[in-house]
């Protein structure tokens, strides 16, 4: 099949240049509007959608990002691989602001987000165990190499509900105590939702900040991290635009089988499920219900 790379862009990375054919479309979800209009063309001869989380001019908290109608519109357009950029805070001295960190794990302590595209009237359970995709993440820290980025292989990543930022205290629990690399607060519940719907997901976290627990940075600055926002998207595009080049455009099916996560996750008998969330769930599940 055909590849689209889905890149959902955090703070500071409101577009990609470069697009042939580029046009903002309206995608219209079951699960009400996405963040924003998508951006779509190609790149590289390879079918790229653009995703701003918190829209356009930054008007969605991390709290009111419309998580499953984000993507389910990405699955809906025929994504096959989806790039999360966010800007997080550090909790390691040697990654520093400016780094990236090829996520490969993940913490939830977020508490005020629908989490699944699942519920009564049909159950699953996915597992999560290694929550993103190795061969995409792979890309991804190759990608981000190539563009003279200062990229960290592997790390887990604490998403905190927000939008304050950490307590002294907490941070130094996140640190020291749970062994935390990253902390941000919007990976989850995208994490999930994207394995529900069978994508290869891949996580690249912008460092900006040392959170709180730095003896030399006491408390997250604002200006410093709007600043360094600037810089972490320019290398973020660059990143985004080795891709193609990478992934190539066709999409064999995923060696980890984030693309078939849903084959053995459906528990409620066919019988005994509700037709009005089949209906909602055509699109990221679509592949299993119709089978």
């Amino acid at each position: 099949m055909d590849r689209m790379i889905g890149v959902i862009g955090g703070s500071g990375l409101y577009e990609i240049a470069g697009l042939s054919g580029a046009t903002w479309v309206t995608v219209d979800t079951p699960w009400g509007a996405p963040s924003d209009q998508i951006l779509t063309g190609t790149l590289d001869g390879v079918k790229m959608a653009f995703l701003p989380r918190h829209g356009r001019g930054h008007v969605h908290s991390p709290s009111t990002v419309p998580y499953r109608a984000n993507i389910d519109a990405m699955k809906r357009l025929g994504v096959t691989d989806l790039v999360s950029v966010s800007a997080c805070g550090s909790f390691r001295e040697d990654r520093a602001p400016g780094d990236f960190v090829i996520v490969d794990q993940f913490i939830d302590r977020t508490t005020l987000r629908e989490k699944s595209f699942f519920g009564t009237g049909c159950v699953a359970h996915v597992s999560l165990a290694h929550p993103t995709c190795p061969a995409l993440s792979d890309a991804c820290h190759t990608a981000a190499g190539a563009a003279g980025i200062t990229v960290h292989k592997g790390g887990t990543y604490l998403a905190m509900e927000g939008p304050q930022f950490s307590t002294m205290a907490e941070s130094k629990l996140y640190r020291e105590v749970w062994g935390c690399d990253v902390i941000g607060m919007t990976n989850m519940p995208e994490a999930n939702l994207a394995r529900e719907a069978e994508l290869c997901y891949a996580s690249v976290a912008m460092i900006t900040d040392y959170d709180s627990w730095h003896p030399q940075h006491g408390e997250v600055d604002i200006a410093e991290i709007i600043a360094t926002l600037g810089a972490n998207a320019d290398k973020a595009r660059a990143l985004v635009a080795r891709l193609p080049g990478l992934l190539g455009a066709a999409h064999d099916p995923c060696a980890h089988g984030c693309n078939t996560a849903l084959d053995v996750a459906l528990l409620t008998a066919p019988e005994a499920r509700d037709p009005a969330l089949m209906a909602r769930l055509d699109a990221v599940a679509g592949r299993v219900l119709k089978g």
